[in-house]
């Protein structure tokens, strides 16, 4: 697939899949043309991109994450960073709180959803005539 067909799949814009790729984040096939396609399974991964990128992650760090989260493997770490350690061990904390505190506003959603059914359900049978 071309770039905007990726970018619209992904609600990414060209720029950006064009930056994750200068990342190394997506390698794109090049056509004899020199045009690039896109696989199909890039755009799961474009998504994970988006997905750690909005938690706060940067790109350095997506480039090592990435292929944890393609297939269960061990993880290998080379060189450990005591300071970039404690950098993830607050994202993940923060996104654990984010997590629960989504969790929260969706139980009350639906909780909302359900009274306003039963309203809408009690002011239909009352306008039924009898």
């Amino acid at each position: 697939m071309k770039i905007g067909e990726l970018a619209k799949r992904t609600e990414v814009p060209t720029r950006m899949l064009r930056y994750y790729e200068e990342q190394g984040l997506i390698t794109p096939r090049r056509q004899p043309n020199g045009y690039r396609e896109y696989d199909e399974y890039l755009v799961d991964r474009v998504k994970k991109i988006r997905g750690l990128l909005d938690s706060g992650i940067p790109t350095r760090i997506i480039g090592d994450m990435l292929p944890c989260l393609n297939q269960p493997q061990e993880i290998v770490v080379a060189d450990p960073d005591p300071e970039l350690r404690e950098m993830l061990v607050r994202e993940r904390d923060r996104m654990t709180e984010r997590i629960a505190l989504l969790e929260h506003h969706c139980h009350a959603l639906t909780k909302y959803i359900a009274a306003m059914d039963r309203s809408l359900a009690a002011t239909t049978q009352t306008r039924l005539p009898q």
